[in-house]
C-alpha cells in the first residue's frame, strides 16, 4: 500500500473511531502523517480485537493516565458508535476506581456526564 493510500485509509478510520467528531489533520505534519499511517492505517484497522475491545482498552489505559479530557472524547465517541451505553459509563469509573484509584476516577465523573449528556442532546436533535 503506497503511503498517499496509508493516509487515505487512516484518515477514513479516524472519522470512524472518533464517529466524524474530529477534524482531520492536515497533511505535511509528520506527527500527524505518522500517526495516520500507522496508529489508524494499520493498528486501528485490525481485526483481531473488535472496537469496542479496543475502545475498553484504551479507555482503561487514559483512565489510567488521569486523562479526564481525553476521557470524555473516547466515552462519547463510544456512545456514539454504540459501543457502549450510559449505565455502562458509569460503571467503568467504579472498575476503575479500584484498581487506579478514586481520585483518578472521580476526575473523570464529570467528563463522563457531559458526554453522555451531548450524545443524548445530539440525539434528541437528529
Amino acid at each position: 500500500m503506497s503511503d498517499s493510500e496509508r493516509r487515505a485509509l487512516g484518515e477514513e478510520k479516524i472519522m470512524d473511531v472518533y464517529a466524524g467528531d474530529v477534524i482531520v489533520p492536515p497533511e505535511g505534519y509528520t506527527f500527524t502523517d505518522v500517526m495516520l499511517k500507522q496508529l489508524f492505517a494499520e493498528l486501528w484497522t485490525r481485526d483481531t480485537l473488535s472496537m469496542r475491545d479496543k475502545r475498553i482498552l484504551l479507555l482503561g489505559i487514559i483512565a489510567e493516565k488521569g486523562e479526564a479530557t481525553t476521557f470524555k472524547i473516547q466515552i462519547k465517541a463510544s456512545l456514539k458508535r454504540g459501543e457502549i451505553d450510559a449505565e455502562e459509563a458509569r460503571e467503568f469509573l467504579l472498575f476503575i476506581a479500584q484498581y487506579a484509584g478514586y481520585p483518578r476516577a472521580a476526575s473523570m465523573l464529570g467528563p463522563v456526564e457531559e458526554a453522555i449528556a451531548e450524545f443524548e442532546n445530539e440525539n434528541q436533535e437528529g
